[in-house]
């Protein structure tokens, strides 16, 4: 694919940085920390392209859906984080969503050249993971060009999958791969082509905002607890009964009981403690919620404790 770089907002040169080979410390950090500023005012124009993706892509991860996020360079390593961030955060098997770097895991840490060159790389890679019409693949790339990344999304397309794409310039060539289209144009950089910098923040922030998102829908957070969270260490037992505590208004003491008993699941474990129900009959309500805990909460709020636990038994 034949393209003159410096056309490319990405490649541009940004003008306060000229001269910032000749400043002192607070010079260049002061110049990085202004055209950091930028990039939330870039993202918020996206929003509603934002919106329209993740609408289209909840309703797939209900049936069964997985989300896949393939780049290379930067973005690549930018969707594996995201991606790999999820189980610990909110519970949610490691398949659920997934990240692709061209070139393998081994691209993490050292770059493999001209793997993002070849858009075959990306079609053998989600055919080792059997694609599915259900699935959404999200190209990620910064310059909006990436081989790789469109030889995904062209092979999710022709499986049928839902497909989106995430990058960094006006009218992305990646953009006319996919069905949603996200273009963040943070503008050029303090470092010529560094798109590490505010192409990557502004990545960073949209997949946090795709994956949270997701699981707050997917029925993952109550109010803006992390409930699933899963208590596999010191640290995280002791978060798991500040949740107990914080969410239903218990002690601390009453939270560390509630915990024990609902056998470590903090969903179980709030939900007794906000209705005094057993382990057995909140584990029958959150199952028919989908394990929604706030949608599980809501409908028991609707009637009373005795008339939830008669249905539960």
């Amino acid at each position: 694919m034949s393209l003159n770089l410096n056309e490319l907002d990405t490649e541009s040169v940004n003008p306060k940085s000229k001269n910032i080979d000749t400043m002192d410390t607070m010079g260049i950090l002061n110049i990085i920390n202004e055209e950091d500023k930028t990039v939330a005012y870039a993202v918020e124009k996206t929003l509603p392209d934002i919106a329209l993706l993740i609408d289209a892509v909840y309703p797939r991860m209900l049936k069964g859906g997985r989300v896949i996020y393939i780049g290379a360079g930067t973005s690549g390593r930018l969707g594996v984080l995201d991606a790999s961030e999820c189980p610990p955060t909110y519970g949610v098997d490691a398949s659920l969503i997934q990240g692709m770097i061209a070139g393998g895991f081994g691209a993490l840490l050292k770059a493999k050249e001209g793997a993002e060159d070849d858009p075959a790389l990306a079609r053998l890679d989600l055919e080792k993971i059997l694609l599915t019409a259900d699935d959404t693949v999200i190209g990620l790339a910064a310059s909006g060009r990436t081989p790789y990344v469109i030889g995904g999304l062209d092979y999710a397309n022709e499986v049928g999958a839902y497909t989106g794409a995430i990058s960094c310039v006006n009218h992305a060539e990646i953009s006319r791969h996919a069905k949603a289209k996200i273009e963040a144009v943070v503008g050029p950089e303090v470092i010529t082509g560094s798109t590490r910098m505010k192409a990557g923040t502004a990545q960073k922030m949209i997949l946090n905002m795709i994956s949270t998102s997701l699981m707050i829908k997917y029925g993952k957070v109550y109010g803006n607890l992390m409930v699933d969270v899963q208590p596999t260490n010191e640290k995280l037992v002791e978060r798991a009964k500040r949740i107990i505590a914080s969410s239903s208004g218990c002690s601390y003491e009453d939270a560390a009981g509630f915990l024990e008993k609902s056998g470590s699941n903090v969903k179980i474990a709030i939900c007794m403690a906000l209705t005094g129900l057993s382990r057995e009959n909140c584990d029958i309500i959150l199952k028919r919620n989908q394990n929604n805990i706030s949608r599980a909460i809501r409908s028991l709020k609707e009637g009373s404790s005795e008339t939830v636990q008669a249905n539960a038994k």
